[in-house]
């Protein structure tokens, strides 16, 4: 018996209760596992399919001590958890996908130097840390181009887009001091891509089909698969993530989000753990990427992917949550998720619901009959 592996009826440890949490929560339930989660907020959605929540800050030693005591392995659902506790864990032999890939993906600029070590293009950028060196970065780059914080922030914040010279001045305000900032070239790209994939302990890899991602006010809308892409950029991202996997040392399931612009590939941001893109794979695919992940932190093979022909997902924010709701027995042909959060506020993910089918058109026409077109 291989003493590595996590076996049904012993416990999977979460960092982080929410969504991708619980999604993560409900694939272990399935196969047997018991959940213990580590999250501040008392109602989580994690914590609803848990069998222990301890309630405290990600950064707290003495919690996190508790949570490696009572789990025979640990992961985190999103990459902005403390990364002194993710190394507790990893001293404790409990976190198969180590500190390195937090490390990477919580700061822009080792994202982004990993990618250009690995040989792969990347938007141009320059690292800054005053208003002056953010001027002199944008002389050089030029307009249109977006200022981002070197950590943090998603769903649009912690960036700013800048247009054109006349809103420099924008840049003063959104310049605190002791911070550290990207400043990067707008490329003007055909579509932006995601490339999900599972990567088990010895190396070997599993991809999911990539996804197309459509935005609206920074927030990703919806993910459509197929891709429009052909199979030369499919392989060129595939060899992408490769590289990046085989440099960063990755363990479970892995998102990469790219640029195309005329069959090219640019590096974009790195999610190390199950993405928002891939919500599609529960049912879409033979296995989900919440599976997948398990399985692969777990020391378990790696299942094939097969999938449906065709796919959409679509986020549920606040501001929609209540118009699906209140007269869900009038709409039809999708799968709902909804995420249990207590509050719900107008640009929260709330859920999502997922359209499969033989063909993007045959699903956009039910999308437009659902009225969804319209959120």
């Amino acid at each position: 018996m291989d003493h590595n592996v996590v076996r049904p009826g012993q416990t999977i440890g979460i960092l982080g209760g929410g969504q991708l949490g619980r999604m993560m929560a409900v694939a272990a339930r399935h196969m047997g596992y018991r959940i213990a989660v580590l999250d501040p907020t008392e109602d989580c959605p994690c914590a609803h399919v848990a069998d222990e929540h301890i309630v405290a800050a990600y950064n707290d030693v003495e919690a996190a001590k508790q949570l490696s005591e009572i789990s025979d392995v640990i992961t985190y659902e999103f990459e902005n958890v403390d990364l002194e506790v993710a190394k507790l864990f990893e001293a404790d032999g409990k976190l198969p996908q180590g500190a390195y890939s937090l490390e990477v993906t919580q700061n822009r600029s080792k994202e982004k130097q990993v990618a250009v070590d690995a040989g792969l293009s990347v938007p141009d950028y320059v690292i800054v840390h005053t208003y002056e060196e953010a001027v002199q970065a944008l002389s050089t780059i030029g307009f249109p181009a977006v200022i981002k914080t070197i950590s943090g922030g998603y769903d649009g914040k912690g960036q700013l887009k800048l247009e054109h010279e006349e809103v420099l001045d924008q840049t003063e305000s959104f310049i605190k001091d002791g911070g550290t900032y990207i400043v990067e070239s707008w490329l003007a790209f055909d579509l932006e891509i995601s490339q999900v994939f599972t990567r088990c302990l010895d190396g070997k890899i599993a991809y999911f089909p990539i996804g197309e991602n459509l935005h609206k006010n920074h927030i990703l809308h919806e993910t459509r698969v197929p891709a429009r892409v052909s199979e030369d950029v499919v392989e060129k991202a595939q060899e992408a993530v490769s590289l990046l996997a085989d440099k960063i040392g990755i363990v479970g399931t892995f998102a990469v989000e790219m640029f195309v612009k005329d069959e090219d590939i640019y590096i974009n941001e790195m999610a190390p753990r199950p993405h928002n893109s891939g919500h599609y794979t529960i049912e879409a695919c033979s296995v989900s990427q919440f599976e997948q992940h398990v399985r692969a932190i777990c020391g378990l093979s790696l299942l094939p992917v097969q999938s449906f022909p065709a796919a959409v997902m679509i986020n549920i924010l606040g501001k929609h949550r209540s118009i699906l709701i209140d007269k869900l027995e009038q709409y039809h042909g999708f799968h709902l998720h909804d995420y249990g959060k207590k509050e719900s506020r107008q640009n929260r993910k709330m859920g999502h619901v997922t359209f499969i089918g033989n063909t993007l058109d045959e699903i956009d026409e039910r999308i437009v009959e659902n009225q969804i077109h319209l959120w």
